[in-house]
């Protein structure tokens, strides 16, 4: 059994409207030598929250970190021109609180961080995910 004190939140970086989804990844994933897609979670634009990497297993998407966390990843992060921009749709915010409050139920001891808040050299997930979802749920 892993000790969880992370839930890191991720973006795809994909454009707005993107319609790629946890398959996607996956395939993209595997095709970089992988075991399959690197997130725990995610959430397309539509609001689906679709299971990656079972929770017991290692996840691969924050450097240093994934021992002992969850990856939840939304679809979107860039704007149209390919900028880093909160992409995420009404679905996928409503989505995304639901499964953060599952995960910190789960593992409450644990923090919900974004992934730049642990490589200042990322701007994923595009938005503040400590002040919207850290003491807020």
């Amino acid at each position: 059994m892993r000790t969880i004190t992370l839930i890191i939140v991720h973006c795809s970086a994909n454009k707005a409207g993107s319609a790629f989804r946890l398959a996607d990844i996956d395939r993209y994933h595997r095709s970089l030598g992988w075991k399959g897609c690197g997130y725990h979670y995610v959430i397309p634009a539509d609001g689906t929250i679709e299971e990656g990497r079972a929770e017991a297993e290692v996840g691969a998407h924050c450097k240093n970190h994934n021992r002992n966390s969850i990856g939840v990843c939304y679809i979107g992060g860039l704007s149209a021109s390919g900028k880093p921009m909160d992409t995420r749709t009404d679905a996928q915010r409503i989505a995304l609180r639901r499964l953060l409050l599952y995960l910190h139920r789960k593992y409450p001891k644990a923090l919900i961080v974004g992934h730049r808040d642990l490589d200042p050299q990322k701007a994923c997930p595009c938005f503040d995910a400590v002040s919207e979802y850290g003491l807020n749920l």
